[in-house]
């Protein structure tokens, strides 16, 4: 399943396991970098001085992980599958950033539905999907799992 028609999210129950969404692609540029610097505070050479990254394994500047991951989140919730139902999103678990992603590179993700579990008591229930972030070379740079909770489908 690739990105969801707009409108509305999908409700608790509309989640399978083994469902994946597949979201847009978005370039990584010099601007999101620095200023991801300027809101984090994290102004770490091997991000924002071209000449000192040139002398690190890497070669050249990379992007900050959290910055990766914050991307990572904009274009799930581009696909529209939590838009008017998450209730709250509860955790961030095993992430790992496994590949530099550099000024230039383009990320989509992949995302699974690994489980689900009502919890009627808070009108929804509990997703946990498993998040691939890969680059236009179909590598996998960042992936891990998150929890949200959803709103279930109104009854009539």
């Amino acid at each position: 399943m690739s990105p969801l028609p707009s409108g509305k999210g999908m409700y608790f129950e509309e989640f399978q396991i083994g469902q994946k969404i597949t979201t847009a692609a978005r370039t990584i540029t010099e601007g999101d970098i620095v200023t991801f610097a300027g809101l984090s505070g994290d102004y770490n050479q091997i991000h924002t001085d071209a000449e000192f990254s040139k002398s690190t394994p890497f070669g050249q500047r990379i992007a900050h992980g959290l910055l990766g991951l914050s991307i990572a989140s904009g274009l799930a919730m581009r696909t529209g599958m939590l838009e008017g139902t998450v209730l709250a999103f509860r955790e961030i678990t095993e992430w790992k950033f496994s590949k530099p992603v550099f000024i230039g590179d383009t990320i989509h993700v992949v995302i699974t539905v690994l489980e689900t579990k009502a919890v009627p008591r808070l009108g929804g229930g509990s997703i946990t999907i498993a998040l691939e972030v890969k680059n236009q070379r179909d590598e996998t740079v960042m992936k891990g799992t998150w929890a949200a909770l959803v709103a279930s489908q109104p009854t009539s």
